[in-house]
């Protein structure tokens, strides 16, 4: 596979998991241009966690995945974890730590090994935890706080590595509206600061508001372009048998529901 110009961040080529006898994605071509904000979307068992774990070398598969240039297994380990950051679903972290001790986890890559956090270590973390409105319970423990504050803390964790390039996936799970809406405007601060953002939400309305949409079913990329674009809007009405409708509302563009029952639908019994 050629250099990817400087223009994109993450290039993935004829990626390919299979698990036992199920073909998870089939040979998706997918390049994510640097400095702007991509959503997957897509019903469920698309494929879409799977595509992202890809392309942060978390899922064993066939192709190639390139970031920033360079394939992804020729990234010394550190250099990586420095320059890729990533906030999984569900992530296992012990709940006796605290708040603040797991967003500094996310400067470990930056730190020799057992080596005291600096006052970069420190500035970083505090920055990320007041991102994510978590300050103030930067002494509690993992275990002490609701689903919503643990993933605003988790997502501190993946802020502090101050890497160019964030994967995340579901980082929407548990947010009540507000903390979806300031998940949003971080996002946006972000790319405006040059970095690039990836993630997989199944909250259409809000990855309408991201610069790009990469759209899956079945294990394939179905469409991918501009989140403003007709034709990304008609793919997205597409993929979902139809049962939204994109439209602007406030100037924003949002998927609404149609409440024409689908043939498949499940129907009560009276």
């Amino acid at each position: 596979m050629n250099p990817l110009p400087p223009s994109l961040a993450l290039q993935a080529e004829g990626i390919r998991v299979q698990i036992g006898q199920r073909t998870i994605l089939h040979d998706v071509h997918l390049s994510i241009p640097a400095g702007r904000w991509t959503s997957m979307v897509g019903p469920n068992g698309a494929g879409k966690s799977t595509l992202l774990r890809a392309l942060a070398g978390l899922q064993h598969c066939t192709g190639q995945v390139q970031l920033q240039g360079r394939s992804l297994h020729d990234w010394p380990r550190r250099e990586r974890a420095r320059t890729l950051s990533w906030l999984g679903q569900n992530e296992a972290t012990a709940d006796d730590l605290s708040v603040y001790d797991v967003a500094m986890l996310g400067r470990l890559p930056h730190q020799a090994w057992l080596a005291v956090p600096s006052a970069a270590d420190h500035a970083a973390v505090e920055q990320a935890l007041r991102a994510t409105q978590a300050w103030d319970w930067r002494r509690r423990s993992l275990g002490q706080l609701s689903g919503g504050e643990r993933q605003r803390v988790l997502l501190a964790r993946a802020l502090a590595v101050q890497a160019p390039v964030l994967l995340m996936d579901e980082p929407l799970a548990n947010l009540d509206p507000p903390h979806q809406a300031d998940w949003l405007l971080l996002v946006r601060a972000l790319v405006a600061q040059g970095h690039t953002v990836v993630s997989v939400l199944h909250e259409v309305s809000l990855a309408l508001q991201a610069d790009d949409i990469a759209i899956l079913a079945e294990g394939r990329l179905q469409h991918h372009g501009c989140a403003s674009d007709s034709t990304t809007h008609r793919a997205l009405e597409q993929v979902f048998d139809q049962r939204i409708h994109i439209q602007q509302a406030a100037g924003m563009w949002v998927a609404l529901p149609c409440l024409t029952p689908h043939p498949a639908a499940f129907h009560p019994s009276h």
